[in-house]
């Protein structure tokens, strides 16, 4: 017993040691962001010009057209799948929502798993974490769905969100999702990598694809503190037909990320 007893206060001091590591982490990647923008903080009225010119020169493209549900026919069993998020959940880039992000994804996922999808896309174009809690999440039914994949990140970057409030936010609508629908997996799509669009300008790019780094190693620390919640870590560089505007996902785009993100969840449920 007393050889039991003294592992186990080994393995708690390993353990307290291990989040204190974590949490030093964080606050140091909360302070480079807090030091470099001191730096930036000139530069400011430069990056606000080029990200309106981004804007002027990309236009908006229509979000998808059709139902915003749908169903990928398997065997008996079936997966309810929710895709909540911004533009990409929209289906920017993509004529319809069979062949953007949420489609795409029960498309996939029926391949890998041989089971019926009943998907259903809930997402609105340049929306952040904070206005999808308050606007998006209160239409979500509860106990309706057995997955819910959540793609946001890329506005709250593009507004310069903070670290701290970029993970923040997204524990607490985490923790809501979980409340509404406490049976479903979650799984979050990776913060988007600025480093990979075309049509942003640098340094307005390098400034963001720094930040955007910062909180994807962020959520990967957070995100393995969770029960039942996943974070598509594993983000390689795409190609330029990857993209429909440069900024956002072409269908083939959506079908091969999709891909990706359903072969990485499958991995980690074992």
């Amino acid at each position: 017993m007393k050889c039991d007893f003294n592992t186990m206060v080994e393995a708690s001091k390993d353990a307290k040691s291990e989040t204190l590591d974590r949490d030093s982490v964080v606050k140091g990647r909360q302070f480079r962001y807090l030091i470099f923008g001191v730096f930036i903080i000139p530069f400011v009225p430069f990056f606000y010009l080029q990200g309106q010119y981004t804007r002027w020169k990309v236009g908006r493209l229509p979000d998808a057209a059709g139902e915003n549900e749908g169903i990928v026919e398997g065997n008996g069993e079936v997966i309810r799948l929710l895709a909540i998020g911004e533009s990409t959940v929209a289906g920017i880039g993509a004529d319809n929502h069979a062949l953007a992000f949420t489609g795409q994804f029960a498309k996939h996922l029926s391949l890998r798993t041989g089971k019926t999808i009943k998907w259903s896309a809930l997402g609105e174009s340049g929306i952040t974490i904070e206005r999808t809690i308050n606007e998006l999440v209160p239409k979500i039914s509860t106990n309706a769905h057995d997955l819910i994949v959540v793609a946001l990140g890329a506005n709250d970057v593009f507004a310069a969100k903070s670290p701290d409030s970029f993970c923040d936010n997204m524990t607490k609508l985490v923790n809501i999702l979980h409340d509404k629908n406490p049976k479903a997996n979650i799984f979050l799509a990776n913060v988007p990598m600025v480093r990979d669009l075309l049509a942003l300008p640098n340094p307005l790019k390098y400034v963001l694809s720094k930040l955007a780094k910062l909180h994807h190693f962020n959520m990967i620390e957070r995100v393995s503190k969770m029960k039942d919640v996943f974070y598509f870590r594993d983000v390689q560089r795409v190609d330029d037909d990857f993209f429909s505007d440069g900024i956002h996902p072409s269908v083939k785009g959506y079908d091969l990320w999709t891909e990706q993100m359903v072969e990485f969840y499958l991995k980690e449920l074992g």
